[in-house]
């Protein structure tokens, strides 16, 4: 059975991609959970992962660190994880990059914080043109693939799941979104597996 080391769900956004997309793609694995905060969590996450950063992915004497790395690992096993399409995949990889590697802005001034309540907090010129970055690349895609589903690209795709910690830091600090993104959010949030980790952010011990 694979093995996936995460932070913690409260806080770890790198962590809730790849968790997510094993959890859509019903792939049985063991959760291996470290509190970043705890003492020696570095020596803790460094037996596993290379990085000495979360999430990993162990898959035998397979290692996978890097969130995206992770997912695109896991689509050579899955499926269906990519958009059948090739113009639409290439597209879905591209926001999925940009999300991966951008938005620096938004990550300072909205960390993820599930728990929390912060409406109207952390705006600043920069993260405001990181949201209305990402509000475009959702928009677009709902514009197009609208009647295929209800994700991005129709059905679920790595590029939901790469935007999911956006999910909740838009609720945690209340961003106004328009319609078809704020249906795409409200989507996103009734998946069990997102409540489920919801559930458990608000669990952990410390947390309030």
């Amino acid at each position: 059975m694979m093995k996936l080391v995460i932070g913690d769900r409260n806080y770890s956004s790198w962590s809730l991609r790849p968790w997510l997309v094993m959890k859509q793609a019903d792939l049985p694995f063991e959760e291996i959970p470290i509190r970043l905060s705890s003492t020696g969590a570095k020596a803790q996450i460094l037996k596993y992962s290379p990085s000495g950063k979360v999430p990993c992915l162990i898959d035998g004497e397979t290692v996978v660190w890097e969130s995206l790395a992770i997912c695109e690992y896991l689509a050579e096993k899955v499926p269906g994880l990519w958009p059948a399409h090739a113009k639409a995949r290439a597209e879905a990889r591209s926001i999925s990059a940009e999300m991966h590697a951008g938005f620096r802005a938004l990550r300072r001034s909205m960390p993820m914080e599930i728990h929390a309540s912060k409406p109207f907090e952390g705006r600043t010129p920069e993260g405001g043109a990181d949201i209305a970055r990402i509000v475009d690349i959702w928009e677009g895609c709902r514009s197009r693939f609208a009647e295929q589903g209800p994700f991005l690209f129709g059905r679920f795709s790595i590029a939901d799941a790469m935007f999911s910690p956006i999910v909740w830091r838009f609720l945690t600090y209340a961003v106004e979104l328009p319609p078809a993104s704020q249906a795409w959010v409200e989507n996103m949030c009734a998946l069990p597996a997102m409540q489920e980790w919801r559930t458990g952010a608000l669990a952990e011990k410390g947390v309030k």
